[in-house]
């Protein structure tokens, strides 16, 4: 199924609008091309709408806020949801401050999204509206694993259902549910949280495989999940001994670049409960 799906990617070559963390913005877009997929940046509110227009789905991404962005985000939102095409939310750090947590409020209540990601703190902080995070990283505290899968599991469809979208929770055990059915991914390496832009990479690739499959929103979002955690696990095998985390991001990239949906297929480790 995964194969299926990142191959549609390769096939319809999905032109997506990223309104990003500008932290990260450079690797999000060769993380888009890497994917078979092509990216477009643009924040103005006088272009946006237009960019959206053309394009087969839309990231926006809260990480590097500012007020000037905000109203872009809810045009190019809106103008995804009249054309119905798909939109990806990523919180990043929507419990470290006001600002964060009302905007992320303010787009679920005026944008459908089709997925919503974020690590853990940040979606118990956005099912809550209200708490903080280490910034963009989770705490250590909430980290998934095998003890507390099925709690996190309830919690996901719960939230799903809840908003009506796809919700994907990255940590060791990436958990994506859309109320109904859960996929929980046991792709991944530790080391993919040395670096910064995993995350963003992450919902990029996620609205691209989304864009590539709309009809399959859950399934297209945990082949994303699984192939970026794959990615990761190919890129620590190629690391030297002198190499680090700057290496490392590139290496991802490389292995998203390099991967073929057979790869994928093979690689995928998941289970669906």
């Amino acid at each position: 199924m995964f194969k299926n799906i990142f191959e549609n990617v390769k096939k319809t070559h999905p032109l997506i609008h990223n309104i990003t963390n500008y932290v990260t913005v450079h690797d999000c877009a060769n993380i888009l091309i890497a994917c078979g997929a092509a990216p477009i940046m643009a924040d103005d509110a006088e272009e946006v709408a237009e960019i959206t227009s053309i394009c087969h789905g839309v990231n926006i991404n809260i990480g590097t806020l500012n007020r000037r962005t905000i109203a872009s985000m809810l045009i190019a939102g809106k103008r995804a949801n009249a054309l119905g095409r798909p939109v990806v939310l990523d919180p990043v750090g929507v419990g470290a401050s006001k600002l964060r947590m009302d905007t992320a409020l303010k787009l679920l209540e005026e944008v459908r999204f089709t997925v919503i990601k974020g690590n853990i703190s940040e979606i118990k902080a956005f099912a809550t509206g209200s708490g903080t995070t280490r910034g963009v990283d989770a705490n250590l505290a909430d980290r998934i694993t095998g003890e507390n899968l099925d709690t996190v599991v309830a919690f996901a469809k719960a939230f799903a259902k809840e908003t009506r979208t796809v919700i994907a929770i990255t940590s060791a055990i990436d958990v994506v549910s859309d109320g109904e059915t859960t996929y929980c991914i046991h792709n991944g390496h530790p080391m993919m949280e040395s670096y910064t832009g995993a995350g963003c990479q992450l919902s990029a690739l996620v609205t691209a495989f989304v864009a590539a499959t709309p009809d399959r929103p859950l399934e297209a979002t945990a082949a994303a999940v699984a192939a970026m955690g794959l990615a990761g696990e190919i890129a620590y095998g190629r690391l030297s001994e002198m190499e680090g985390n700057a290496s490392y991001s590139n290496y991802t990239i490389d292995a998203i670049y390099n991967m073929t949906p057979e790869i994928l297929g093979k690689g995928a480790k998941y289970e669906v409960r």
